[in-house]
């Protein structure tokens, strides 16, 4: 007997969608708390032309990081949601290790 997948019968996908939606979200909020933050540290504490320059490219790859989160989202609402393709999740990847390092510019 084989798997369902094998079959051709048609995939339930249940709640897995819906619980990543909610981690795209919540991973979107948290990223822009951060963005946030390093914006308030600019605007508040004496930080250096390169600390104002991190802040500014990390308001940018936070709306870089948004476009590719809503992508996905908006995937994840089909009947049957494709797998996240390379390029995406190559892209999230990017935009959060670019945070870290702004964050670091910024302090």
């Amino acid at each position: 007997m084989g798997s369902p997948s094998a079959s051709g019968a048609a995939r339930d996908p249940g709640l897995q969608p819906e619980r990543t939606r909610l981690a795209w979200r919540r991973t979107t909020l948290t990223y822009t708390v951060v963005a946030v933050l390093a914006g308030r540290a600019v605007v508040r504490d004496d930080v250096t032309a390169a600390g104002v320059v991190a802040a500014a490219l990390g308001a940018l790859v936070w709306v870089a990081f948004l476009w590719v989160a809503h992508r996905r989202m908006v995937a994840l609402d089909t009947a049957r949601p494709r797998a996240l393709p390379v390029r995406a999740g190559v892209a999230a990847v990017v935009c959060v290790v670019c945070l870290a390092a702004f964050g670091v510019a910024v302090l």
